[in-house]
């Protein structure tokens, strides 16, 4: 071969040669480094990272909400303390019933059946009295999770053990003074009350609640729940009950409509699965 052709071959095979070393420099580069000079094993990491998503995840938003993020996420509706307007002091002494039957409420024990009845002229309506009732027995925290008491809300002409009235504050102290309680504070009648076969909420507390009850903030819901676990528990043969200390959760079997006696606000006979009481009277 001529020497200037071995001459260029050799200056061929060398450019050759310098071109492969610079490409494995720069593999190297690119291994070591990633975008912005930092570590490409971190970058994955962090990338890794970041797709896990936060403990907590808000929920998608459903197809009819607006995602623009200038739209701000309105405030959530204030609890209802006490309904607003006039409450009907008196009505005409006659009850409509929820006919429906509900459902067995409790696992086990023996089963009592009650109806509900709305008097006539209070302005409620019997169906929505009824829900609300079958809640506060459902619980969970209820009469029923002693695991030996059943309850089923009964129709009206059906055979029960006893009725849960809502009663106007007039129709309700006639009622109780004739089941030998006396229900009046200043004259008026005032709490609810038991009489036999007759559980009776006064219209006034399930509409105002109470006062001690509005200014500490508990909601008219809770304020229902303890009234009808109240007077259901002494149809259920539970007398009053004492607060057990200061700060404590005030048993269900208090009159919480009068006074709270450094207990806090409590609906439930049941906390945490343990029948909850204080002392006696």
């Amino acid at each position: 071969m001529p020497r200037s052709a071995r001459r260029h071959r050799r200056f061929a095979l060398f450019a050759q040669l310098m071109a492969v070393v610079v490409a494995v420099g720069a593999v190297v580069i690119v291994v070591a480094e990633g975008p912005g000079g930092r570590p490409e094993a971190d970058r994955l990491a962090a990338d890794e990272i970041s797709s896990v998503p936060p403990p907590l995840v808000a929920a998608p938003l459903p197809p009819s909400a607006d995602p623009s993020p200038s739209v701000s996420a309105s405030p959530s509706a204030p609890a209802v303390l006490r309904l607003p307007g006039s409450v009907p002091s008196a009505g005409a002494g006659r009850f409509g019933y929820d006919d429906r039957s509900g459902p067995v409420l409790g696992r086990a024990g023996e089963l009592r059946r009650y109806r509900v009845a709305v008097e006539s002229g209070s302005a409620e309506d019997a169906v929505g009295f009824g829900r609300a009732v079958e809640a506060a027995l459902a619980g969970p925290g209820s009469w029923v999770d002693s695991g030996r008491l059943r309850l089923q809300q009964v129709p009206g002409n059906a055979p029960r053990d006893f009725t849960v009235y809502l009663a106007t504050a007039r129709t309700a102290g006639r009622m109780c003074a004739a089941g030998g309680v006396d229900i009046r504070i200043g004259g008026r009648p005032y709490t609810s009350c038991r009489a036999p076969g007759q559980v009776i909420i006064n219209l006034d507390r399930w509409r105002l609640s109470v006062p001690h009850y509005v200014s500490a903030g508990v909601p008219l819901s809770v304020y229902r729940t303890y009234v009808v676990n109240h007077e259901v528990g002494h149809q259920l043969g539970h007398r009053h009950e004492r607060c057990p200390g200061a700060g404590r959760p005030a048993p269900v079997m208090m009159q919480q409509t009068l006074f709270l006696n450094g207990c806090r606000v409590n609906p439930w006979p049941y906390l945490d699965g343990r029948r909850y009481a204080g002392p006696g009277l």
